[in-house]
């Protein structure tokens, strides 16, 4: 795994401009006036910011909440700045404790360096390949070894650890902490001394580590990075943050008509929501389609705009035409107006149980002979997977070409 630089080309936004495309969607801008200023500075110079993104490959595949944040480095990398796509090979192999009360296992080498191909295959489909810097954080961290890791571990205090919140709820829980986590915010940290980064995104669960690349690079006398955290994206349930282990989530390698029915299916609230953090059309394009929804305009139209330019990103235009007319060609026989309303509760609930609750089967095995056969659509979209769970939500469910029910399923 070698690293890739590229040249990027001269910033040629104005700072006013390159401010509101910071903004964009975004959680946190810490501190908001450094940035003007490195924009400034930018402006002036016609030097790119660095702006570092870190992911650890803890899995092979990426989902639409994973892309909330390379979308801004794309909005970034469009403004004229070097952007940075760290793959963390080396501290995966410690495990990152955010968002965790245990300690995460780390992963061996051959799932690290698996991962992090498909990573940034997957990556490539937002970022411009041709503009992207690909580090990997081995680089500079395998060349520490043990005199150097107390150095960097020196620079920070366990008061001061102890505030992270995930740290502090174990502690009081009475819950293990093994000095390693430890290293894992101090090693992300030290990522920032080591490519002078300017900016760091991560999701609002990094918040933590992405401070404390602040806080050693003043210790190692550069200018400290700013920080940029974007929101959480919650899933299809329009509740829960987008996971594969809720069910929730659309896969940026999803075949193309299930991508577009997926995005279809969520609710007109969140479509406004995935609209900010997903699409690429201006806000002020943004906020003249919600007027237009809220002047009367089918929502549906709306909604197939976001659909459509989804999957063209991660497939092609023809992808998304063709996924366009499937679906128009399943609803062609179209939902009754009128059909019952099953409330049923023990969420996650597996499809075939849900079925036979819903007296839309007689058993479960007989709900799963009907997936077998292709039969069953949840949100117009084919289900093919037995072993699917259902978080709460509220679901179209069909059988064959008659049976349909509205489930409200409930924790």
């Amino acid at each position: 795994m070698n690293p890739v630089f590229v040249t990027s080309q001269p910033p040629s936004v104005d700072v006013g401009q390159a401010l509101s495309i910071s903004l964009r969607g975004v959680d946190e801008l810490l501190p908001q006036e450094e940035w003007v200023k490195k924009l400034q500075r930018s402006a002036a110079t016609g030097q790119p910011l660095r702006i570092k993104l870190g992911l650890d490959p803890t899995a092979p595949d990426i989902h639409l909440g994973h892309t909330v944040v390379l979308n801004k480095m794309r909005q970034l990398q469009d403004l004229g700045h070097t952007v940075i796509f760290l793959i963390g090979d080396f501290t995966s192999t410690i495990g990152d404790p955010s968002g965790r009360n245990s300690t995460r296992p780390p992963l061996t080498r051959e799932q690290i360096e698996a991962n992090a191909q498909t990573y940034y295959q997957q990556a490539s489909l937002v970022l411009d390949p041709q503009k992207t810097e690909i580090r990997y954080n081995s680089e500079w961290s395998d060349q520490l070894g043990a005199r150097g890791m107390i150095q960097l571990a020196a620079k920070y205090t366990v008061a001061r650890m102890m505030e992270r919140e995930d740290f502090d709820k174990r502690y009081k829980a009475n819950q293990s902490i093994s000095v390693h986590e430890f290293l894992y915010p101090l090693m992300q940290g030290y990522d920032s001394v080591a490519l002078k980064a300017d900016l760091e995104l991560g999701g609002t669960d990094q918040k933590f580590n992405l401070l404390m690349g602040r806080h050693l690079q003043q210790e190692y006398g550069q200018e400290p990075q700013c920080i940029l955290t974007m929101p959480l994206l919650e899933g299809l349930d329009g509740v829960e943050k987008m996971s594969k282990s809720k069910n929730n989530y659309i896969g940026i390698s999803e075949e193309p008509n299930t991508m577009f029915a997926k995005v279809l299916s969520i609710s007109d609230e969140l479509m406004w929501k995935w609209f900010t953090l997903l699409s690429f059309r201006s806000l002020e394009d943004i906020a003249a389609l919600k007027a237009e929804v809220a002047a009367g305009r089918n929502p549906k139209d709306a909604k197939v705009l976001l659909a459509r330019e989804i999957t063209t990103r991660f497939h092609s235009a023809r992808a998304a035409d063709a996924a366009e007319q499937d679906f128009a060609n399943r609803s062609r026989g179209g939902v009754p107006d009128e059909i019952p309303d099953v409330q049923l509760g023990g969420a996650p609930l597996g499809i075939a149980q849900l079925l036979k609750q819903a007296g839309l089967a007689p058993s479960t095995s007989e709900g799963n002979r009907l997936i077998d056969g292709g039969g069953v659509r949840v949100d117009s979209v084919v289900i093919s997977d037995k072993g699917l769970k259902l978080a709460p939500g509220t679901y179209v469910v069909q059988v064959g070409k008659r049976k349909f029910a509205r489930v409200q399923l409930g924790a």
